[in-house]
């Protein structure tokens, strides 16, 4: 995988399930880790074990049971657990609460946490600056989007767009290895994208040697991925919705992948 910025900010990412991702970003000295979100407990205590690991924290994006199911099995006495206050009722219970444009400390480290509604109500992202990356879950993914389970249309558009103006080189830690479906789809909307064709093809070439596909990078995602191009002209005049605001090109574009 791409490494992270700051190299004393290693990020391991771990498939769990059938398609989930969970992701350790390891402590300066080597002795710790955080984890975001916990899927499954065996993959993710299995790569503390072989690491020498101590888990101290688990930052929680969402309530999905595929995304906290394995904090009870992995949380000791002493490991912090952190999720959005908005969602406190409906998440493990939580050690620190946190909303939009939080800050706290990780390993000497800013983590900044943004509000990204929409797949859930309460789904937030982590953003660390010093590692240039984001983990955003369901919210924005490789080449998609989470479905709009609880959110609109237009607070996911909002929340995209404040995904989309991070830097470039973020590296975007997402939730799921749907990549390759949203490849092929995202191939209905911009068949003539050349970067989204060579992008498809890598994707199959990982998949096919049983890689992940993520991490990507944001600039990646600006280049191929369809919900984050809702606003560009070529996109809207490819869906005959030339005129349409861009949070309605985005609610088409979601409609049509939620019957692809």
């Amino acid at each position: 995988m791409p490494p992270s910025r700051d190299e004393t900010l290693e990020i391991v990412t771990i498939p769990c399930l059938s398609d989930n991702y969970a992701y350790l970003i390891l402590s300066p000295d080597g002795r710790s880790a955080a984890l975001v979100d916990a899927p499954e407990a065996a993959p993710v205590q299995a790569e503390l074990d072989r690491r020498g690991l101590t888990l101290t924290d688990i930052l929680i994006t969402h309530h999905h049971h595929d995304h906290i199911g394995a904090v009870g099995d992995l949380a000791t006495s002493a490991t912090r657990v952190i999720g959005a206050a908005a969602d406190a009722h409906r998440l493990p219970p939580l050690h620190l609460s946190v909303g939009d444009r939080d800050v706290f400390d990780l390993f000497g480290t800013e983590v900044r946490v943004m509000d990204v509604p929409g797949h859930t109500v309460g789904h937030i992202a982590f953003y660390i600056p010093a590692a240039g990356a984001v983990f955003t879950a369901d919210s924005l993914m490789a080449l998609g989007c989470g479905r709009l389970f609880e959110g609109t249309a237009e607070q996911m558009w909002d929340s995209l767009s404040k995904l989309a103006a991070l830097p470039g080189d973020t590296l975007v830690c997402s939730g799921h290895e749907y990549t390759q479906s949203n490849a092929r789809f995202a191939l209905t909307v911009e068949p003539d994208n050349p970067a989204l064709a060579r992008r498809a093809a890598a994707v199959d070439d990982a998949r096919a040697q049983g890689e992940p596909t993520v991490p990507s990078t944001l600039a990646e995602e600006l280049a191929t991925n369809p919900f984050l191009r809702a606003g560009l002209p070529q996109v809207k005049a490819a869906l005959d919705m030339m005129g349409e605001t861009d949070a309605m090109v985005f609610a088409e574009i979601r409609r049509r992948k939620d019957v692809f």
